[in-house]
């Protein structure tokens, strides 16, 4: 016995799918349950009434010379034929020891006057005139042989067999109208979405998101009206010059525009929506993506449907051709002739089917569902070729909503969706709003207000090495509102963040100057944009694709300082829109890291300008440098990683130029460091992780440079020429192969950090220590077995390293270092310990003196 909550349970399992049942559909289920009861009601008559009662006809003349039957074993009587009539008058049969049936009919109309009367037939008369009738010569058990004989042979088959064909073409049609939701390929695909639709047509998210949509058009029209606006917009101090413009150069390929977007209007949320409801919204959502890219790549549920569709019409039609011919066939009277002739003695019977009449009602209420069933079957293929069904557009929803991005969909995804809107189309208008990115970004920007605070803010808010206040936003799904209410933020990170929008708030944040955007391709609305392009200073673009750059960094005309990361390589160059740059009129600094093959001509543009140009590339070859010419302004120069081999030429034309760094390339050869002696105000020269395996004499007429930096090289030694540079204050030869420190490095009396980290150096030559403005020595990872007692003449010393040579023991003179602290001395512990103890004290004092190395 089932329970009552098991037959309720069950109930619930088809009205799942009825949203995908339309009308049609609907109402065939209705007249196959009608067709199955005709079925049924006429095949349970058959199996308890069905039978056919059959009688003898007699001949109308017989031979009065034929010897009785031997089966039989009476004699014939000679009859006349009767009339029709006569035949139905037949009174009632009756079975006795003598098979004799009698009958109404008068003698007189049995006998023919034809026949001239002899002594049998007065005889036969005479007994005639006692019993009345007409002989058979059949018995009961003859009666029911041939009835059941008959039942085969007269009766035709459709009249026998048509509650069973109702039967079975009722199921074939009640599988074809279900079968595609239990087919394999399908039925996943059905729950999925009919599982999606009803919970995003629950969802508290859904009837937010509608309801703030029919407040935002409500607030508009008000606006129009009233001409109010919500928020003051920020008024900038400057003339219009740089805002957008259409003639001005801007990123097109990526599809992005600069758009200054009206100040977000704040509505009153019509609903709350807890943090929980939020989260099941934000899965509702990536489960539409994915369902919509696991539907929208076939149309099998499409092709399912049409192909059921026309099986049901040609079933349609198949019964009716057949039904037609055959209607006819069911009869009440039936004419057998069983050729048992030999076993009853005749050879003609006619019989009555007792459910003929029955079942003829039964087949014309058959064949009038039957035509209503196919009506319907041929009004679902005009809908399904009437219109392209594969295809679905939400342009009724995205008149009626904000919600303009709801994309159309197409093939199965569009099949169901149309099927949907059979049902009920406010199905289709709720299921669009979780097919709308603008929608998701509603969701996450309400879910990252609740959780991004202002407090929770607050507390990562550092400082960074500049003293300044510094928040690094990560992985959000946007800009939380509370950011703009950090007014005393100085500079503002956002990486990874695709949503990024800048409101018109940042306007009050009036101690911004630096903003850096990783990944990000923010938007700004007009206000926050006039803001920025009147405060920001500094501004860190880290890209993979030129497209993230947003269009609006061209436009910032009081930015100082550009620093663009990313891929910026030689086919990109043609449609970065670098030559936007010229509107940067305040740029000093310059700063690109990328994979350029030269450096791009619109740089020229803002030459004049710039003061400090970087290209640090990943390995790619720069070639062509001749535009550098053109930077007659450049003080700063980095050509880092770029794969050069010589010094370039173009360099020897900054007339200006202080710091020049060629760090990380392929230069084997400085002879064209002669050249340098032209640049009258070059004081840097950086060197470093190259191949140079000798440094020329002629560096000697650079008499300027102060700082020279040839650490990761292939030196052996260091030529006398170096140390004729009376000026130089930093010199690093660290990490090469130099054994000997010349003894006219005590020329230097200027040198204030010496670095030889990492060579072949056994011995300090004493002229090292005449260098008394020494800050900072490196010594570590070489040969040396000791340090002379002079190092105690380096009184302004504050680092020394000594780390990775064969000492046995420090000099006690080290304590009269007066700047050198223990955290400045950078040796093995034992060593220290071979210290006397007031060393000791004295290195382990605490001055507070910062430490500097000077690198």
């Amino acid at each position: 016995m089932f329970t009552l909550a098991e037959v309720a349970s069950l109930s619930d399992i088809q009205p799942t799918y009825r949203i995908l049942k339309p009308w049609w559909d609907v109402f065939m289920d209705y007249l196959a349950v009608v067709m199955l009861m005709v079925a049924i009601f006429a095949g349970t008559m058959q199996l308890t009434k069905d039978q056919v009662v059959c009688l003898p006809v007699l001949q109308s003349t017989v031979n009065p010379k034929v010897q009785p039957d031997t089966a039989g074993k009476a004699d014939f009587t000679t009859v006349e034929t009767t009339t029709a009539q006569e035949e139905a008058s037949i009174g009632t049969v009756s079975f006795e020891s003598s098979p004799t049936v009698t009958s109404d009919i008068p003698l007189s109309r049995a006998t023919s006057s034809q026949y001239q009367p002899t002594e049998s037939d007065q005889e036969l008369k005479k007994e005639q005139k006692d019993s009345s009738g007409r002989k058979t010569n059949l018995d009961f058990q003859q009666y029911v042989f041939i009835n059941q004989m008959c039942y085969h042979l007269a009766l035709p088959w459709y009249s026998k067999y048509f509650p069973y064909l109702v039967l079975i073409h009722t199921i074939i049609l009640i599988v074809s109208s279900n079968f595609w939701f239990k087919y394999p390929k399908t039925c996943s695909k059905i729950e999925h979405f009919v599982s999606i639709l009803g919970k995003c047509f629950e969802s508290p998210w859904t009837t937010k998101a509608l309801s703030e949509t029919a407040c935002e058009d409500s607030e508009e029209n008000k606006q129009r009206l009233t001409g109010a606006q919500s928020l003051p917009k920020y008024v900038s101090t400057s003339s219009d010059e740089g805002s957008p413009s259409a003639s001005t150069p801007m990123i097109t390929k990526s599809g992005f525009k600069f758009s200054a977007d009206k100040p977000m209007i704040e509505i009153p949320s019509v609903t709350i929506l807890d943090k929980k409801d939020g989260e099941q919204a934000k899965a509702l959502f990536e489960k539409v993506r994915k369902f919509r890219a696991h539907v929208e790549d076939s149309d099998l549920i499409y092709k399912l449907y049409v192909g059921q569709t026309v099986i049901k019409t040609v079933k349609f039609i198949f019964i009716l051709c057949y039904t037609a011919n055959f209607v006819n066939t069911i009869s009440f009277e039936h004419i057998c002739n069983p050729k048992v002739e030999h076993l009853i003695g005749y050879t003609q019977f006619e019989c009555t089917h007792n459910m003929a009449y029955m079942l003829k009602k039964l087949l014309i209420s058959y064949i009038s569902l039957i035509c209503v069933y196919g009506f319907i079957c041929l009004y679902t293929l005009f809908w399904l070729f009437r219109i392209p069904l594969k295809e679905y557009s939400f342009e009724k929803v995205r008149e009626e909503s904000s919600f303009s991005d709801i994309p159309d969909v197409k093939n199965d995804f569009a099949f169901l969706l149309h099927m949907v809107d059979q049902y009920d189309q406010l199905y289709s208008k709720r299921f669009g709003v979780f097919l709308s990115e603008v929608s998701e970004n509603k969701l996450r920007g309400i879910s990252l207000n609740h959780e991004w605070t202002y407090e929770k803010l607050r507390q990562h808010v550092s400082r960074n090495a500049q003293d300044k206040q510094e928040l690094h936003l990560f992985m959000l799904s946007g800009v939380p509102d509370a950011v703009f209410d950090l007014t005393d933020l100085d500079v503002l990170k956002l990486e990874l963040i695709p949503e990024a929008k800048i409101t018109a708030k940042i306007s009050q944040m009036t101690n911004l100057q630096e903003l850096h955007l990783y990944h990000c391709p923010a938007k700004v609305e007009q206000t926050a944009f006039s803001f920025l392009r009147d405060h920001l200073r500094c501004l860190h673009v880290k890209f993979t694709d030129v497209a993230e750059i947003p269009a609006w960094v061209y436009l910032l005309k009081t930015l100082r300082e550009l620093y663009l990361i990313g891929n910026l390589n030689s086919e990109n160059n043609k449609m970065i829109g670098l030559e936007s740059l010229r509107e940067l009129r305040h740029l000093k600094i310059l700063h690109v890291k990328s994979n350029l093959t030269k450096i791009p001509p619109n740089i020229t543009d803002v030459a004049p300008h710039l003061t400090k140009l970087v290209i640090h590339n990943d390995g790619t070859k720069l070639v062509v440098l001749n535009s550098l010419k053109k930077m007659t302004n450049v003080a700063e120069l980095e050509l880092q990683n770029c794969e050069l081999e010589r010094i370039p030429h173009a360099i020897f034309s900054l007339s200006n130029l202080q710091e020049l760094d060629l760090k990380s390339n392929s230069i084997r050869t400085i002879e064209e460091i002669i050249s340098f002696q032209h640049l009258k105000r070059l004081t840097c020269l950086k060197l470093w992780h190259n191949k140079i395996v000798s440094i020329p004499s002629s560096i000697t007429h650079v008499k300027n440079l102060e700082s020279l930096y040839l650490s990761n090289n292939k030196l052996e030694t260091l030529p006398a020429a170096v140390f004729s540079l009376q000026k130089l204050r930093c010199l690093d030869v660290s990490y090469n192969s130099i054994a000997v420190i010349p003894v006219e490095i005590g020329l230097l009396q200027n040198l204030q950090h010496f670095h030889i980290t990492g060579n072949k150096v056994d011995v300090l030559p004493k002229q090292l220590f005449k260098c008394v403005k020494l800050r900072t020595l490196s010594l570590g990872q070489n040969c040396i077995t000791s340090i002379p007692d002079k190092v105690s003449q380096l009184l302004q010393l504050t680092y020394l390293e000594l780390k990775g040579n064969c000492l046995d023991r420090l000099p006690a003179t080290l304590g009269q270092c007066q700047l050198l602290r223990k955290s400045g001395l950078v040796v093995e512990d034992h060593l220290f310990d071979t210290l006397p103890s007031e060393v000791k004290e004295v290195l382990n004092q605490d001055t507070g003196i910062p430490f500097a190395n000077g690198i």
